[in-house]
């Protein structure tokens, strides 16, 4: 099976970060990280979401957090130096970033957004993110995550 190079596959190649491209069967009823972890033999607790939220000051940011996690939006706000955060509904996702639920990826969205990266990370020499489209995975360094996107981590407690 031929993969598709995604634009967060291209931007990880032009800055030369290693990455591997995980490809799993889209099941439209089941698009969570936890059914992601068990597509492509992974722990949950290693596939890290990206979700779209808005702060009070600072306006769009992406919050990469575990898979199986709940994302704590005062320990967001804090990181982020907003007093409020709030998850992005879900019609606006796609106009804001170029990218659907179930495939939203820190890297090349249409906007350059500030990625905070939930510190748990650091338990894995590799996390998995979304490759910017349902089916795919980008399994990299959570180094590398940070230094591609000029990210923060954050502690999601």
């Amino acid at each position: 099976m031929r993969v598709k190079k995604t634009n967060a596959a291209r931007i990880l190649e032009e800055a030369k970060i290693e990455y591997e491209i995980k490809a799993y069967a889209v099941d439209l009823e089941h698009l969570d990280a936890v059914h992601v972890a068990n597509s492509v033999g992974l722990p949950a607790n290693q596939i890290f979401k990206t979700l779209c939220v808005r702060g009070d000051k600072t306006g769009i940011i992406f919050a990469v957090i575990r898979g199986d996690g709940e994302l704590n939006l005062k320990a967001l706000a804090k990181a982020s130096g907003n007093k409020k955060t709030e998850l992005v509904h879900l019609k606006e996702v796609l106009p804001l970033t170029g990218y659907i639920r179930g495939g939203v990826s820190p890297i090349g969205a249409k906007k350059h957004y500030p990625v905070y990266l939930d510190s748990t990370a650091n338990n894995w020499p590799k996390i998995v993110i979304s490759a910017g489209m349902r089916g795919l995975q980008l399994l990299l360094a959570p180094s590398d995550l940070l230094k591609v996107t000029n990210g923060y981590e954050f502690t999601n407690a």
